[in-house]
């Protein structure tokens, strides 16, 4: 039998079973062929039944469903990241609106017209009792307004926002300035059926309306009869954020996968108990808490889960890190290696301290802003050495100080150099980090605005708020007003002085007699006196808007001089800078503008000889009057108006990248 099979060889022709066998030149007998050839085919045939997977079977396997099946451990590479296999959800704004009663209006106001409006407020007094609801609405007072705000991701129970207020285009009602919305209840409405349906309440706001101090009722009413309440809105809901499974993730194995991963990651203590920031709600969607490190920055928190890996071995992680780190030195891939890194956690730190030394200005930056938020407190001197130098990243690198415990001394220092923005956006980050420091606490003046005097070394400035809160910061609290001084503080404060080291501050009252104080040119002292006449925000701010357009003061008076974001940094003028900056190339600069100085005033001068004006035709002389190279304060620092007409949508609206956008 050996012998008979060993005799056989198979030709390379397949069939259904396998091989067909020819014969040998051996004479072999027949029946044994038939024997052995029956064996080779039932075993073919039993191999076959074991191998090749049924596909009528279904009904035999013990999973209940597809959602319940684990994924298996191949599909998972150590790089796979939780960007593969699910996107952001709910980072778009929510916007809550009411109609409203707006009252002390010193004789501004006006008797809406008909309309469905009307009837929503005079429903909206009948339900509150109020007494002659129409005779209130008639009442030169009093103006009907509508009311806009926005609930923004991630904003909690309590929080405050904006709040915008406008009148209606058909209304008689002349100015807004001095006007106090009365408690009022937001909510959501959409257009469903071709009717209006409004949701449910989501926000309160009241509090005085902020107008713009150059707005006229005659020469400009639009932006008379607009304003804001900073701060006026309170959130009565939590948002959350959450993630949305990609279709081909979607099961109970992939989310809990993914939940466990961003819980490894990122978890905070509440009431002395260890919680994960993810929570897999359902098959297609993970909810989302805010980690308290990213809370003033929602966005890059999204950026940074994103770039979390879903599963990975420690020896795959050391071969990631080796990798990020060499992309992390090239500034075309800092940014993404960054991220990446900081998605790790402290394991990367080491690799992101090397990165912070490096001489390039964006790998310094992206690995020193990462560490920041991982908490490292080496990031603090980079990150202020690049807000202090370098515009494109002035607003990331003050957000990160905000971030960071041990960033004091830094953000204090930032407070004295020449550049508005820097030293504000230094005080705000300050505040963020800490708001009961004492360098930054302030005060609340009069119930109205937080009011903060800051001993800085810098040039002397008065900054305002148009946005998040009511709030003054005079940086050098020894300012001083310039007189002679005539300025109005709302509608029933006047400041005027003759000249001279005294100011007198009168409120003037129709039913009551007038008040005044006499103070000193101090613009402390002016503001208090404001304050304890009655005046509000808006007529402190109104004052002090009149006194700098009058050159009443001795600095810069700003409104939100914060940094922006979207400023280009361009790699190739930046190398270029730097390497002017070399004292041997700063030499030979100033050897060549000296040869051209001297030639072009001698041949200058050659041709003014006749006329005897020799010394003006100096080329020195004439860059030391324009410098067309450099801007005005104004320009540079980019002043801000309140209420711009067009500004009719929200503009700090988080939008979702695609992945591809954000890896760029």
């Amino acid at each position: 039998m050996l012998h008979a099979i060993d005799s056989y060889r198979y030709s390379p022709n397949l069939r259904s079973f396998g091989m067909m066998p020819i014969q040998s030149n051996n004479s072999i007998n027949r029946s044994v062929l038939r024997f052995v050839h029956g064996k080779k085919a039932l075993l073919l045939s039993y191999l076959l039944l074991i191998c090749v997977p049924s596909t009528g079977c279904n009904e035999f396997s013990f999973r209940k469903s597809k959602e319940l099946e684990a994924p298996k451990e191949e599909k998972f590479d150590s790089t796979k990241l939780i960007r593969d296999v699910a996107v952001p959800t709910g980072q778009q704004s929510i916007r809550v609106e009411a109609v409203a009663l707006v009252t002390q209006l010193k004789g501004t106001g006006g008797d809406p017209p008909p309309s469905p409006q009307r009837n929503k407020l005079l429903s909206i007094l009948q339900r509150e009792e109020t007494n002659n609801p129409n005779q209130v609405l008639a009442s030169p007072d009093t103006a009907l307004v509508l009311v806009q705000g926005f609930l923004k991701p991630g904003i909690r129970k309590g929080d405050t926002f904006d709040v915008r207020v406008r009148v209606p285009g058909r209304s008689d009602t002349t100015s807004l300035r001095g006007g106090f919305l009365m408690p009022t209840e937001l909510r959501e409405f959409a257009v469903l059926g071709g009717a209006i349906r409004e949701g449910d309440l989501l926000g309160m706001a009241q509090g005085p309306i902020l107008v713009d101090p150059s707005a006229e009722e005659g020469a400009n009413r639009i932006d008379a009869t607009r304003g804001r309440i900073l701060g006026g809105g309170r959130s009565l809901m939590d948002r959350s954020l959450g993630l949305v499974m990609k279709p081909e993730s979607r099961s109970v194995s992939y989310a809990a996968l993914t939940a466990k991963a961003i819980n490894l990651r990122f978890h905070s203590f509440q009431q002395g108990i260890k919680k994960g920031t993810a929570t897999a709600k359902r098959d297609d969607y993970i909810e989302l808490d805010v980690h308290p490190d990213y809370r003033n920055n929602i966005e890059r928190y999204l950026q940074v889960v994103r770039c979390i890996p879903l599963r990975e071995s420690d020896s795959k992680r050391k071969l990631r890190i080796d990798q990020l780190s060499q992309q992390l030195l090239d500034p075309i891939t800092a940014r993404k290696a960054a991220l990446r890194l900081e998605a790790i956690g402290k394991e990367g730190l080491e690799t992101l301290r090397e990165g912070a030394n490096h001489q390039n200005v964006e790998v310094r930056f992206y690995s020193a802003e990462a560490m920041a938020y991982l908490g490292d407190r080496e990031a603090a001197g980079v990150l202020a050495e690049i807000a202090r130098d370098e515009r494109a990243f002035r607003v990331f690198a003050l957000n990160a100080l905000a971030a960071l415990d041990d960033s004091y001394e830094e953000l204090r220092d930032l407070m004295d150099v020449a550049s508005a923005e820097t030293r504000y956006g230094a005080f705000r980050a300050l505040w963020t980090l800490d708001s009961f420091d004492p360098f930054v606490r302030g005060e609340m003046l009069g119930g109205e605005f937080s009011y903060h005097l800051i001993d800085s070394l810098g040039p002397p400035m008065v900054h305002a708020t148009q946005s998040k809160r009511a709030e003054i910061v005079l940086f050098g609290h020894d300012q001083t007003f310039v007189t002679p001084l005539v300025c109005e503080a709302g509608p029933r404060i006047m400041v005027h002085s003759n000249g001279g080291t005294e100011i007198q501050v009168t409120r003037f009252s129709p039913s009551l007699p007038d008040e005044s104080r006499i103070v000193s040119t101090k613009v402390d002292e002016v503001i208090r006196a404001i304050i304890d006449l009655g005046g509000t925000y808006p007529d402190v701010v109104q004052c002090l808007q009149e006194a700098y357009d009058g050159k009443a003061l001795q600095g810069r008076f700003l409104v939100d001089a914060l940094p922006e974001a979207g400023r280009i940094y361009d790699r190739e003028i930046a190398e270029a800078d730097r390497e002017w900056d070399k004292p041997s190339k700063r030499k030979k600069l100033a050897e060549e503008v000296d040869a051209l100085e001297d030639e072009l005033a001698s041949e200058e001068g050659e041709s003014a000889e006749d006329e005897e004006e020799v010394k003006t035709a100096s080329w020195k002389n004439m860059l030391h009057r324009v410098n067309p190279f450099k801007r005005s304060s104004e320009d540079e620092e980019g002043e801000k108006a309140f209420l711009d007409e067009d500004e009719l949508e929200l503009d700090d609206e988080l939008i979702e990248e695609d992945s591809s956008t954000a890896d760029e």
